[in-house]
């Protein structure tokens, strides 16, 4: 009976074990500051997830054929993970909260594998040592410290779980697993769209090693089928209008048997041999045989492909399993192009099941060969095959993580890798100015162009560093150029504004602002800034409505309610004045900010005045100026100290 017991608790003693190991050595990850290409899309500049919210979430949840916050395809789960990390104390200065919920889901998905092997296979030792190579293996460490990568674990951690139910279904027969099994198969689909050839690899399973394929099994997966079928319909669409994709019709056809010829043995040498990793592998400059890589990748191809065919002759797992891979990296491979990336470590992650399965098939085979069982070396087997090649695989990953310490020396890593890369050199330039080292900055954007002349976001952030050094003519330019490369950037409107507005231009500021919510009429940042421009004007009715737009999209915004506030109580010319709702809305603004602000409480002792209560408007004022005090500024110091002597004279 003991035995018994003991037996059954081995797999969970395993998974265990696997996951601490994968645990320690991914912890650095936690303390890693990089911020990575897109990820200001994802944090910095996403107002959504800055602001966490059930409207927040709506809006994730809603947009599905033009998400407005990520330019890219809809993946709504994946935007209200980040928003719920944000909550908790996340943010551009503090990325723990995003690196540990991530390095979680990496722990699952290995736990998710091991589970996934064992039940196709029945051997928890091998399953077990395959998973933590998967775990350890430095192609996964890319999603974890990469902010807006969260996508590819999330999308993981359900595909995989709706693999595990398959598998359970297949050998129960229960209908509950198959309900659950389509159940996990939504999330991931709106965690991220790569999840959708998840139908394709359950029939490869089905046929090993599940051995059940027959046309009862190929129906069952319809339901499937067709709700993979509408989200690439969404996939296309929504990618199309805020980013793009680029269909095979659009450039020479005979590029695509040679980029999948090149990623294939690309993805399989970094698999086998992972070095020098990087998050950025350029197209190749010339993409025909004359490339060695490109050479490389169809001679190996058509070998790998002949040895498949030949391995049928003994099993069905190779051919099988790769096909499991193939299948499911297939939408990453730039047939359709969405990237400016040729293969990505990440795109790895899910696919690399397939692989897995070949690898545990083997050494299950290996281990039940007559010299092996008779000399009673399996643990040698095992180890050799699989556990110190993981060995390797921890110190490849430690190094690895070393590289995201913070994003300069990321960046910096791989600019020695492919120092001629525009995006790279523009994503230094972006952490240069970030940290307001703005001639750095300056000369990344620059090499940027000089490779690529038609990159929109080296002229956009090119105009805002020199914008802030105060060069605006020269900013102006760029900007400028980069509206003629994309007239429908709100981003260029915004910045173009900024720089008229520098210059005294207001009404030329006013305009750009206008033109930049038309394309984006959600942005709450440009309609503050365009409130507080108007406002300045002297147009306060058109300010006024603003806020008040702003309030509609995020009802608890300070910023918007203390400027309403203000222009209803203070300017009588405002048609819309209105002076107990200035009182309403500077309560609410005080209130979030704990009254500890002397600005918004000199706004709200501003509404109480106006409304007659000169009472509270003296104690309102009393603590503005004393908080002024506090923080050694004389000059709102003065200006409280003058409007408080007001209010005490008309309160007598």
């Amino acid at each position: 009976m003991q035995w018994s017991v003991s037996k059954s608790w081995l797999p969970v003693i395993l998974i265990i074990a696997a996951c601490t190991v994968v645990l320690i050595v991914y912890w650095p990850a936690l303390s890693a500051k990089a911020l990575v290409i897109d990820d200001d899309q994802y944090l910095g500049r996403n107002n959504l997830v800055q602001n966490p919210s059930w409207e927040s979430t709506r809006r994730f949840l809603t947009e599905v054929l033009k998400p407005s916050t990520v330019r890219g395809y809809y993946q709504p789960l994946t935007m209200i993970s980040l928003m719920f990390d944000y909550s908790i104390g996340g943010c551009e200065n503090n990325l723990m909260p995003f690196h540990r919920t991530s390095l979680i889901l990496h722990i699952a998905n290995t736990a998710l594998i091991i589970v996934l092997l064992y039940l196709l296979f029945g051997q928890i030792w091998v399953a077990a040592a395959v998973g933590l190579l998967f775990g350890v293996h430095p192609m996964t460490v890319e999603p974890v410290p990469w902010v807006g990568e969260r996508k590819t674990l999330l999308a993981a951690f359900f595909a995989l779980w709706c693999l595990v139910f398959y598998v359970i279904y297949t050998r129960k027969n229960d209908q509950r697993f198959y309900i659950w099994c389509f159940v996990m198969y939504l999330p991931a689909l709106m965690s991220k769209p790569t999840s959708i050839p998840l139908p394709a690899v359950m029939l490869l399973m089905d046929y090993w090693p599940l051995g059940r394929l027959k046309w009862r099994t190929v129906y069952e997966k319809l339901p499937f089928f067709v709700l993979g079928g509408v989200f690439v319909v969404i996939t296309y669409i929504s990618q199309s209008r805020t980013s793009y994709a680029v269909l095979p019709g659009q450039y020479n056809p005979k590029f695509v048997p040679l980029i999948l010829c090149h990623n294939i043995i690309f993805y399989l040498y970094k698999i086998i041999w992972p070095v020098n990793l990087s998050l950025h592998y350029a197209f190749p400059e010339l993409l025909n045989m004359s490339e060695p890589m490109v050479l490389a990748g169809v001679i190996g191809t058509f070998i790998l492909i002949l040895l498949l065919v030949l391995s049928l002759r003994w099993t069905k797992g190779a051919l099988t399993g790769f096909s499991v891979f193939f299948v499911a990296i297939l939408p990453t491979m730039q047939i359709i192009g969405f990237s400016n990336v040729i293969a990505s470590d990440k795109f790895v992650y899910l696919p690399s099941v397939g692989l897995l399965m070949i690898l545990t098939s083997f050494v299950i085979w290996l281990s039940r060969t007559s010299y092996v069982a008779k000399a009673k070396i399996w643990g040698v087997v095992l180890a050799v095959s699989v556990l110190i090649p993981a060995g390797f695989e921890s110190v490849a990953t430690r190094r690895y993580l070393a590289c995201w310490k913070d994003s300069v020396t990321l960046f910096e890593y791989v600019l020695k890798l492919t120092p001629d890369s525009p995006i790279i050199n523009y994503s230094l330039g972006y952490e240069f100015q970030f940290q307001g080292r703005l001639d750095d900055a300056i000369e990344r954007y620059r090499r940027a162009l000089q490779v690529d002349p038609d990159y929109v976001e080296a002229y956009i952030n090119i105009g805002v560093a020199l914008e802030m050094k105060g060069q605006l003519d020269e900013a102006e330019g760029h900007l400028r150029r980069a509206l003629q490369l994309a007239p429908s950037d709100a981003n260029v409107y915004i910045d173009l504004a900024n720089v008229y507005q520098l210059r005294g231009g207001f009404d030329k500021a006013i305009d750009y602002f206008k033109e930049a919510l038309k394309i984006n009429p959600n942005d709450v940042e440009a309609y503050i800034d365009l409130g507080i421009i108007l406002a300045s004007a002297d147009r306060f009715g058109e300010a006024a409505d603003c806020f008040r737009r702003v309030l509609k999209l995020e009802p608890d915004n300070e910023v918007a309610l203390d400027n309403l506030a203000r222009i209803l109580a203070k300017h009588p010319q405002s048609e819309k004045r209105d002076a107990a709702e200035a009182v309403g809305f500077a309560r609410q603004a005080a209130e979030l900010t704990q009254y500890r602000n002397a600005a918004v409480l000199d706004t709200l002792a501003a509404a109480y005045a106006a409304a007659g209560q000169f009472d509270k408007a003296v104690a309102a004022e009393q603590a503005a100026l004393d908080l002024a005090s506090d923080s050694n500024d004389e000059e709102l110091a003065a200006q409280i100290a003058k409007q408080l002597e007001l209010y005490k004279q008309k309160k007598r």
